[in-house]
């Protein structure tokens, strides 16, 4: 004889909520609403100004015994002279080979025995110098974050090995079909500016840079007046501001280099190039023109429009069409380019080379179809669920969240950006993408 048997209700817990194993299951129960709040609890952010110009940005959070530390300037690659593209790129490998009274191998040892991680990195518009590790071994790691931000070296033996291995970068990139085809792209959109050759630099260029090149362009760059120091982790924050104020907030340098210039309009009338590599299994196609500024609006509905053409996945319309439906390709997408001066808008592709012309047709009708068939509610929704949770991805840690921070400083942006982003995208309306769509494409220039 069976007896019936109570089973238990296995609970979840969600946020303030309960979900039960005898209701629906958890994909096809609502999502719930968007948490609408700070980014960063303000009893843990500190900001100040130093006299000499320099901002701070400190984030407490004692959960790891980690930190991480750097000195970030926002000026880079973009103010370079197209003679010299890929010089920011060059410098900044060069500071990681030797600071202070360490050269190359002295300070590579230094940070691996301490378990720790070195990075000087050089955008378009910011160059910045990185050290994580454990918190016991904060007074050493500000130690060598010091040297490298203010005293590098510069040896004239490692410069000639940078040269070397970013020339062989460079080389063996011509060989990767996607980097290829985006080099061909911007130097087709902006030929005459800096946009238009590869951050990494131009072979002829690289091949002339040597210690003093670098050291000179450091010392345009890394001005006290526009440095923003950061500071994120298991830290005592008013301690590392006054470490921060000793060291950096009280150096004079060089005024700031001036602005980038901002790029020509896309040529008219469309135009295509081929670069001819049959060795190439499949072809790579690209298409587009310029974009918009970073902190141009109208951004956010921008952001929208590149997410229901082609940012989002399956939802998007291209995926949707050239793969799910056409079977043309295995990855399609677009996407906005943003620069301190200019930016792009840009759609990519592959397919086998006889199927080119009917990818391409297909790329340039949705392309296209962003004017002429305005995104309705349910697109506009999926693409906001998407920003949202896409956004919050990006800030899983709290040192994403410091950089995304010192990113806001960077590009003079309001700081309340970040909390208030989930609720912008929800406020938008589909009338306001179509006419930011209908200002921003335009196909007969692509």
């Amino acid at each position: 004889m069976r007896r019936a048997v109570a089973v238990p209700c296995l609970a979840l817990a969600l946020g303030s909520s309960i979900a039960c194993a005898t209701s629906k299951p958890l994909w096809r129960q609502p999502l719930p609403p968007p948490l609408d709040a700070p980014v960063v609890d303000a009893s843990k952010l500190q900001r100040r100004t130093f006299a000499n110009g320099a901002r701070v940005l400190l984030l407490e959070d004692a959960r790891l015994p980690t930190f991480s530390i750097g000195v970030v300037v926002p000026r880079g690659a973009g103010v370079e002279a197209i003679a010299q593209a890929g010089l920011a790129t060059y410098m900044a490998a060069l500071m990681e080979r030797g600071a202070g009274e360490r050269d190359a191998l002295e300070l590579a040892a230094a940070v691996d025995a301490l378990g720790a991680t070195l990075q000087v990195t050089a955008g378009w518009d910011s160059v910045g110098v990185h050290i994580s590790g454990l918190s016991r071994d904060f007074d050493a790691l500000f130690e060598i974050l010091s040297d490298v931000a203010l005293r590098p070296r510069f040896a004239a033996k490692e410069a000639r090995r940078v040269r070397a291995e970013q020339r062989a970068a460079l080389l063996r990139a011509r060989d990767d079909p996607n980097t290829l085809t985006r080099w061909s792209f911007f130097e087709t959109l902006y030929p005459e500016h800096r946009y238009g050759y590869p951050i990494s630099g131009a072979i002829s260029a690289v091949e002339k840079f040597n210690a003093a090149a670098a050291r000179k362009l450091y010392k345009a760059l890394f001005t006290p007046q526009q440095a923003i120091l950061y500071g994120v982790g298991d830290l005592d924050a008013a301690a590392l501001r006054a470490r921060f104020e000793k060291i950096f907030g009280t150096l004079e340098g060089a005024p700031p280099l001036p602005a980038v210039a901002a790029p020509p309009a896309a040529p008219q009338p469309p135009r295509f190039v081929l670069v001819d590599r049959p060795d190439l299994g499949q072809a790579m196609v690209a298409l587009g023109h310029e974009g918009i500024a970073q902190g141009a609006d109208p951004r956010l509905e921008l952001w929208m429009m590149n997410a229901i053409l082609g940012r989002s996945g399956f939802s998007s319309r291209l995926v949707s069409r050239l793969r799910a439906e056409e079977g043309l390709s295995y990855s399609v997408r677009s996407t906005l380019v943003q620069r301190r001066a200019g930016g792009a808008l840009m759609l990519q592709s592959f397919t086998e080379a006889g199927r080119i012309e009917k990818l391409l047709r297909g790329m340039l009708e949705e392309f296209e179809g962003m004017r002429s068939r305005p995104p309705g509610a349910d697109e506009l929704r999926r693409a906001q669920t998407f920003g949202s949770g896409s956004f919050s991805l990006a800030l899983e840690t709290s040192v994403a969240v410091a950089r995304a921070l010192v990113n806001l400083e960077v590009y003079d942006l309001p700081r309340d950006s970040l909390d208030t982003y989930r609720g912008r995208v929800r406020a938008l309306s589909p009338e306001a993408v179509a006419q930011a769509a209908a200002r921003a494409i335009h196909p007969e220039r692509a």
